[in-house]
C-alpha cells in the first residue's frame, strides 16, 4: 500500500491536487465521471456473432475469476493493443484514468489480463516491457488527442450517425489506430492488419471490415496530405473551434487561455500539454537518503535522469520510470515521485526544525511528507483532510519515510475544523482545489473532466478555504496558499481578494525562497509549463501581523 502512495497517489495528486478528498465533493464525483458521454448504442459483448462466441469464450458476465478454468489464450492479437483498448474503456466508461502499479509494474491488485478477459472474453499473451510502455504511450496519446481523433474518424465516416451510434470497444480499437498512425508513426498497415484482426475477435467481422475501411483511407490521406482538417480562420469563436481540433483541448479552455496568453502563447500552452510528460523523484531525506545516494542507484539500474537545478533533493527523468519502479524504490521508501514545482511550493512553506505547520488539505501527502522530511525530527506537521481512507495510507507511507514521529493526521474538514479549535500553527499550507490546468500534460484526462461552470464553483471554495486556514495562522505566523493551476481567477485574483478581506494579512515576496525566474512581479511563486518544462503552480506567501 505504501508503494501506491509513492507512485499513484503522489504522482496524479501531487501534480494534480483539484479533486482531493477535503476538496469539494461535487467537484470531485463529477471529474470522476467519464471523460466524455456514453455513446449511443451500449457496449454489448453478445452482439458477436455465435461463431465468435464458441471459438472464443464460453463466458461473458460476471466479474473475473482467477479459479475458474482459464480462458483460450488468443496469441494473434497483439497485446498492448488489447489491454490499451480495455484500459481506454474503462476510462470512457467512468474508471480511473491511471491504474496502480504493483511491485512488477503490470497492473492493479488484479493482472491487466484479468480486465482483458472480462472485458473482451479472451486473454492475449502477457504484457513485457516493451508492451507496458506502448499501454502507457497510446492510452496517454490517445486520450490526450481524442477531440482530433474523433474529428477524422467522424469525417472519414462522412455519415453524422455512424460515427455516433458507433459502440465504444469499436470507437477505441479506431482512436488507437489513427493515434498509432498518425502520432506514433507506426508502419500504417501492420497497424490497420493487427487493429483489423482485433475488432473481428473481440467484436465481430462487420466490425472489422469497418475498421479496415476507415484506417486504409486515413492512410491513403495521410500519404496525399490531404487530411481533412480545419483552417485556423473566421472570427474569434470560429478559430478557437478550429485549434480545439488541431490541438485537441476543450473550446472554453483555448478561449480563456487567448484571453490571458494570445492565440501564439495559447498554442505554445497546449503543445506542451500534448506533450510526453517528464516525471521527478525526491530523494527521502527523512530515511537519510541524499541525492547522491539516488543517483548512485539510478546509474546502477542505467536509468538516464538530470539533476534538477532548483531543488536539491530531486532528479528529473523522461524514461525509465517503470524500471525504477520494478527495481523497489519507491515501495522501499528510498524515493518519491513528486514534480519539481509541488517540491518549490514547499520551498516557498520553508520548514524550519521545530516549527508547527499544518497542512490543511493533506491527502494523499506529498507536500506534507516533504515538510516533514524537513523538520529533521523536531516539530511538528499536522496533516487534515476530510478522507479517513486517504489519511491512513498517508500514516502508513510516513512510517516507510521514517517521518511518522513529526506527522499528526486529522480527519476532518478543514473548515469546520478551522471553527471549532483554537489551535494555532507558525505556518498554514493551504494547497487549494483547483482546475488542475497547470498539470494537462501529467493529467490527460483532466482536459474532458472541467467544465467553464466549474470555475465559478472553485473560486468560491477556495474563498472559503483561505478564510478557514487564516484562522489557523499564530500572529506572526505565515499562511501559504497554492494551486497546481495557471489560471490568474484562481491565483492572484484570490490573493488580491483575500487581502481584501483580511487586512491583517500581508504578501511575503516569495525571492527569498525560491530562484527569482519563478517569482511575478507581485512576489508570488509561478511555474510556467512553456516557459520553465515543469508542471504549472502557483503559490503566495502572506505574513499575519503580530
Amino acid at each position: 500500500m505504501a508503494q501506491v502512495l509513492s507512485f499513484h497517489v503522489l504522482l496524479s495528486a501531487e501534480n494534480h491536487r483539484p479533486s482531493s478528498s477535503s476538496k469539494s465533493l461535487k467537484l470531485e464525483q463529477r471529474t470522476k465521471t467519464s471523460i466524455s458521454a456514453p455513446r449511443k448504442g451500449n457496449f454489448n459483448l453478445s452482439r458477436k456473432t455465435q461463431k465468435l462466441n464458441s471459438e472464443v469464450s464460453p463466458h461473458r458476465g460476471g466479474h473475473f475469476n482467477p479459479a475458474r478454468k482459464t480462458e483460450k489464450l488468443n496469441s494473434e492479437i497483439s497485446p498492448h493493443r488489447a489491454v490499451s483498448a480495455v484500459r481506454l474503456m474503462r476510462i470512457e466508461m467512468g474508471g480511473a484514468f491511471a491504474d496502480l502499479l504493483n511491485e512488477k509494474g503490470k497492473g492493479s491488485g488484479e493482472n491487466e489480463m484479468g480486465y482483458v478477459e472480462r472485458t473482451l472474453g479472451f486473454r492475449t499473451r502477457d504484457l513485457e516491457d516493451r508492451d507496458l510502455r506502448l499501454v502507457t504511450d497510446i492510452v496517454g496519446g490517445t486520450i490526450r488527442w481524442k477531440r482530433y481523433l474523433d474529428h477524422l474518424i467522424s469525417s472519414i465516416c462522412r455519415d453524422a450517425n455512424t460515427f455516433s451510434r458507433m459502440e465504444p470497444l469499436l470507437l477505441q480499437i479506431l482512436r488507437i489506430g489513427c493515434y498509432e498512425i498518425i502520432k506514433l508513426k507506426m508502419p500504417p498497415y501492420a497497424v490497420v492488419d493487427e487493429n483489423v484482426r482485433l475488432a473481428k475477435i473481440a467484436l465481430r467481422h462487420g466490425a472489422g471490415n469497418m475498421v479496415n475501411g476507415i484506417l486504409r483511407k486515413l492512410v491513403l490521406l495521410m500519404e496525399s496530405n490531404s487530411l481533412p482538417l480545419p483552417k485556423v480562420e473566421g472570427d474569434d469563436r470560429t478559430q478557437a473551434r478550429a485549434l480545439a481540433t488541431l490541438y485537441s483541448h476543450p473550446v472554453w479552455m483555448i478561449r480563456r487561455w487567448t484571453k490571458h496568453l494570445g492565440q501564439e502563447g495559447a498554442i505554445r500552452l497546449m503543445t506542451w500539454n500534448n506533450s510526453d510528460p517528464s516525471f521527478s523523484l525526491r530523494a527521502n531525506s527523512g530515511k537519510g537518503i541524499s541525492r547522491a545516494n539516488l543517483v548512485t542507484k539510478l546509474n546502477l539500474l542505467k536509468v538516464p535522469y538530470e539533476l534538477s537545478l532548483h531543488l536539491t533533493d530531486f532528479v528529473r527523468m523522461r524514461k525509465g520510470l517503470q524500471i525504477v519502479i520494478q527495481a523497489g524504490l519507491l515501495k522501499e521508501g528510498l524515493c518519491s515521485v513528486q514534480d519539481e514545482s509541488a517540491g518549490l511550493v514547499v520551498s516557498v512553506v520553508d520548514p524550519q526544525q521545530g516549527e508547527s505547520i499544518i497542512d490543511c488539505c493533506a491527502a494523499p501527502g506529498g507536500k506534507t511528507l516533504y515538510m516533514a522530511s524537513l523538520l529533521s525530527g523536531q516539530g511538528m506537521v499536522y496533516a487534515i483532510d476530510i478522507n479517513e481512507g486517504r489519511l491512513r495510507i498517508l500514516k502508513e507511507t510516513a512510517k516507510l519515510h521514517k517521518v511518522d514521529g513529526v506527522i499528526t493526521t486529522i480527519h476532518a474538514d478543514m473548515r469546520s475544523y478551522a471553527d471549532n479549535n483554537t489551535m494555532k500553527c507558525d505556518k498554514v499550507l493551504l494547497d487549494a482545489p483547483c482546475s488542475g490546468m497547470g498539470v494537462l500534460s501529467k493529467r490527460a484526462d483532466l482536459r474532458w473532466n472541467r467544465r467553464l461552470e466549474d470555475m465559478e464553483e472553485l473560486k468560491n471554495l477556495q474563498d472559503e478555504l483561505l478564510d478557514a486556514a487564516s484562522l489557523l495562522v499564530k500572529p506572526g505566523g505565515v499562511l501559504v496558499y497554492s494551486t497546481c493551476s495557471i489560471d490568474p481567477e484562481e491565483n492572484e485574483e484570490r490573493i488580491a481578494a483575500f487581502l481584501l478581506r483580511h487586512p491583517y494579512f500581508c504578501i511575503d515576496p516569495a525571492d527569498r525562497y525560491v530562484p527569482s525566474e519563478f517569482v511575478t512581479e507581485h512576489g508570488f511563486y509561478f511555474s510556467n509549463p512553456v516557459k520553465h518544462s515543469l508542471d504549472g503552480a502557483f503559490a503566495a506567501r502572506l505574513s499575519r501581523a503580530l
